[in-house]
């Protein structure tokens, strides 16, 4: 119904729902409409999570399994429940010196 973007290295894994179309409750007559879903680079979505329409996961964060994201969810975070909130902050894997 609307854009779905993926970025690099983005893992949507088995079950996962991105529904980019709903409906309008508010209207009696249930009107239809359609937001794109952008997900960004290095994102895991784990398994079976349901992404709302209009809604961004920030660039390496990851969705706990059975997530429901009715909101965009912040860079290099884990996220899950339902709703999905901000768990802890990740560290990003290419910022670590040897």
């Amino acid at each position: 119904m609307a854009l779905i973007q993926l970025g690099e290295r983005a893992v949507v894994s088995q079950g996962v729902h991105l529904c980019s179309g709903s409906h309008d409750y508010t209207q009696e007559s249930f009107q239809l409409f359609a937001e794109p879903i952008l997900i960004d680079s290095d994102v895991w979505i784990c398994a079976e999570s349901f992404v709302a329409p209009g809604v961004r996961i920030g660039e390496g964060a990851v969705i706990g399994a059975r997530s429901v994201v009715t909101r965009s969810q912040p860079p290099w975070f884990v996220c899950a429940g339902n709703p999905a909130k901000c768990l802890k902050p990740r560290d990003h894997p290419r910022s670590k010196s040897c």
